[in-house]
């Protein structure tokens, strides 16, 4: 079951799961602006445990169908479609290691579990149908203490079109032409109620399925990424890297502008 914790309390790097020591994959269970991107690109880079992406990601469902080069979707009824995905997911998110890794958002859990509901029908729960189509899953529950810096995070994100940078700074995921933000306190504080609704519901569905999660706070990931890499893939039971040649793949977009909107935002938040 999910650890319960103090109001306030700084979430440990690792509440770790028990009864668990052999795994043949993991869904890390996030929210937008977590450090999922960078946690995925370290896991890769181990070359042992898996190459995680979020293959159920709606919009994106089409593009992994192509890259996987799977038969035309209207070709196929809807089971036979989930069918061949889930099988071309697998082997993806293997990425030639023998554990499959999976980054799967709170948004699109119900639409995951409807798809294996199709596939393996009659299953009593959620947490059935993954260990169904994914084996023994280490589910790792990737957070942020900080809900109104994860809030501002994506919203400049969303207005800027940039998502991702280098640690040299060079641009590794933009969506749109380049925008100047602009700060918005209502949007702001919609987006922190979403976010706390979100991460609160996957607690409720850790609970409810009987599963405690592997906790991973954002701000011990951001700050330690070798550390957190290396605790991970001791859970896991895969050979990890040494921590000196840990190299995370993606930089912080925290900059001064986030700071004025946190500001800004309590400021206008107390009056």
């Amino acid at each position: 079951m999910a650890a319960a914790m103090l109001p306030g309390a700084t979430a440990p790097a690792f509440d770790k799961p028990r009864g668990h020591n052999m795994f043949d994959g993991y869904i890390i269970c996030g929210t937008p602006r977590t450090g999922s991107t960078l946690l995925c690109k370290l896991l890769a880079s181990t070359k042992t445990a898996g190459d995680p992406h979020s293959f159920y990601r709606r919009q994106d469902v089409v593009e992994w169908a192509e890259e996987w080069k799977l038969p035309d979707r209207a070709a196929m009824s809807e089971l036979e479609f989930d069918a061949a995905y889930l099988d071309a997911a697998i082997a993806a998110g293997k990425g030639g290691t023998g554990l499959f890794g999976l980054r799967l958002m709170r948004e699109n859990l119900d639409e995951l579990s409807a798809i294996l509901d199709r596939i393996f029908p009659k299953l009593p729960s959620d947490r059935a149908r993954f260990e169904r189509a994914f084996g023994n899953v280490l589910y790792i529950h990737l957070s942020r203490e900080d809900k109104l810096a994860q809030a501002v995070s994506l919203i400049k994100a969303e207005q800027t079109g940039l998502w991702h940078i280098a640690p040299d700074g060079t641009e590794i995921e933009r969506v749109a032409p380049p925008k100047e933000p602009q700060y918005d306190f209502e949007r702001i504080r919609r987006e922190v109620e979403v976010l706390e609704t979100y991460d609160a519901a996957w607690n409720i569905w850790f609970a409810e399925q009987g599963i405690t999660p592997l906790r991973v706070g954002y701000e011990r990931l951001s700050s330690n990424p070798a550390a957190t890499l290396l605790g991970i893939c001791e859970v896991l039971g895969v050979q990890a890297p040494n921590a000196d040649d840990v190299s995370p793949g993606v930089a912080k977009l925290s900059d001064d502008t986030s700071l004025d909107w946190m500001r800004r935002y309590r400021l206008d938040a107390a009056a």
